[in-house]
């Protein structure tokens, strides 16, 4: 088994990894939740994310084939589509996109949406393969943050979005539109069943008290001893998670992120003044 070379970009802002992977023998890569950088103080965007991720593949001669996001993220804006832009690579996220597509048109009015995923180059189905030069990517249908999450197995290492994170820290929540604890517990449980030296890659690192160090590789084995899931069955751990999930704030960047990451890390259409704009919704008490 060819094992991919990994890096993690770990944006601050955001408590983010980005990843590339690398396949040693041909020098093709993909990039994993790439991250647009954005202000919303004064709704400025920067590139200086994907920047630093595209000149470390130039500096090591990758030819960059895709951008493949583990779902829609509700907490950074994408930077796929500035990545495509550049370099050609292909877009690529869960089948089930359609699904939050729909959901977040609803919510945000939206009449540009296709509902069906067409703003993405390729959907991926569970267990469909594609390849990055040698390596294979297998898709991992990984659902319960959202109802869309994929996980991308590549050799040893497992890419899992925000299903896990560092055992000590826990799980993602499950309290989206969409989103379930019963099927995230069932979607980690397909995970934990990978052989226990898989290597796992988390999207983000969010140091719980007691530890400094940003973390964001570990293992199956040690996953199996997270803290949200050792000894807890199916319905105990439901009970947790969505309890959890009441008391948890709204992601700062979740309305700005979804009405872009929807579309594939594309704005809105510019209006007539050449400018594009989100939406904010208002709910009355």
């Amino acid at each position: 088994m060819v094992a991919p070379k990994i890096t993690g970009f770990f944006d601050e802002e955001t408590s983010t990894v980005s990843y590339l992977v690398a396949d040693p023998a041909t020098r093709h890569a993909a990039i994993i939740d790439p991250v647009l950088d954005y202000d919303p103080a004064s709704s400025r965007v920067s590139v200086a994310s994907v920047d630093r991720i595209l000149m470390a593949a130039d500096a090591d001669g990758l030819a960059i084939d895709w951008v493949l996001e583990t779902h829609a993220h509700a907490d950074h804006l994408s930077g796929a589509a500035v990545i495509r832009e550049r370099t050609g690579a292909r877009v690529a996220i869960g089948e089930h996109i359609g699904q939050v597509q729909a959901i977040f048109a609803d919510i945000f009015n939206l009449n540009d949406i296709s509902k069906a995923g067409t703003e993405f180059d390729r959907l991926l189905a569970d267990g469909e393969t594609i390849q990055i030069g040698e390596l294979t990517v297998r898709v991992m249908h990984t659902p319960g943050h959202t109802p869309a999450c994929v996980s991308y197995l590549v050799g040893d290492a497992v890419f899992v979005g925000d299903t896990l994170f560092m055992p000590d820290y826990g799980t993602a929540r499950a309290d989206f539109p969409g989103g379930s604890a019963t099927a995230l517990f069932r979607s980690i449980t397909r995970l934990l069943a990978l052989p226990a030296e898989t290597r796992v890659f988390l999207c983000h690192d969010y140091r719980p008290p007691g530890r400094d160090r940003t973390e964001f590789a570990t293992t199956i084995a040690a996953e199996r001893q997270n803290v949200q899931l050792a000894g807890l069955s199916e319905a105990e751990f439901v009970a947790a998670r969505d309890a959890r999930d009441r008391e948890l704030p709204a992601p700062r960047l979740l309305l700005p992120s979804i009405q872009v990451n929807i579309r594939a890390g594309r704005f809105p259409k510019a209006e007539s003044n050449g400018v594009s704009y989100l939406k904010i919704p208002l709910r009355r008490r």
